[in-house]
């Protein structure tokens, strides 16, 4: 099986590696950036190839940034003989793209719910049309130590909005609101927090602020606290109440 990576990325970097060890694949990796390509190519046992190829591969992945995956699916899907996927982050447009773009293809999202740092871990994958290469695919991130579970567009995009928007606004929100102070003063609620502030903040700023683009969440968080804020001794009572 061949598979052309499209973007150079470190979840690019990371499915192209899983496919190479667990499933004998040859790689090629295309990005906009051709000297990330050629490092991520080397790093994985594979080869670089140019954004304007016109090679055939029997599968396309596309592991780009959510806000140019859609475009990214119709200049590249094409390109695929036998199937076309996406690690992008959201499923909904990118399939509606891959049907009408590779209608005849085995098509499927996949979307690995951790940093590639943090691998193995839960993958949600929906598979519209699904054959021999998609299974051969799902079967390496299986290989791997994934844990691969089967949803829906419209649930996997409905969770995004409380497991990643709302959840990175609420974090990033306390590292606004609190202030510096010395450790020793800190709860174990506060300390927990300050140590999910630190994973965040360690991240890539372009990618947090991508799943705030895509999905809603973080209104919700911001209404929450307004009410949280707003709420004397009993409303405060009865709110906690009501979630504990």
């Amino acid at each position: 099986m061949n598979v052309l990576v499209v973007g150079a990325g470190s979840m690019g970097q990371w499915f192209a590696r899983t496919l190479r060890k667990h499933a004998d694949a040859s790689v090629a990796v295309t990005d906009t950036d051709s000297e990330a390509a050629r490092q991520t190519a080397g790093a994985v046992g594979g080869r670089a190839v140019p954004t304007d190829t016109d090679e055939r591969f029997d599968v396309v992945c596309l592991a780009v940034p959510m806000p140019v995956a859609v475009a990214a699916i119709e200049e590249y899907a094409p390109l695929a003989t036998e199937a076309v996927v996406d690690v992008t982050g959201s499923m909904t447009d990118p399939l509606a793209a891959m049907a009408e773009t590779a209608a005849d293809r085995e098509r499927a999202s996949l979307h690995p719910l951790f940093a590639p740092a943090n691998a193995p871990g839960n993958i949600a994958v929906v598979t519209p049309a699904r054959g021999d290469h998609i299974t051969a695919v799902l079967d390496a991130l299986a290989a791997a130590g994934n844990d691969l579970f089967e949803t829906t567009s419209a649930e996997h995009d409905a969770a995004m909005e409380s497991v990643q928007a709302a959840a990175h606004a609420a974090v990033i929100a306390y590292a606004m609101a609190s202030e510096d102070v010395p450790d020793r003063f800190h709860t174990p609620v506060s300390a927990g927090l300050e140590s999910l502030v630190s994973q965040v903040l360690g991240g890539e700023a372009h990618v947090y602020g991508d799943i705030q683009r895509t999905f809603d969440g973080a209104d919700a968080v911001a209404d929450a606290a307004s009410e949280l804020a707003d709420a004397d001794h009993d409303e405060f009572v009865e709110l906690y109440d009501e979630y504990s």
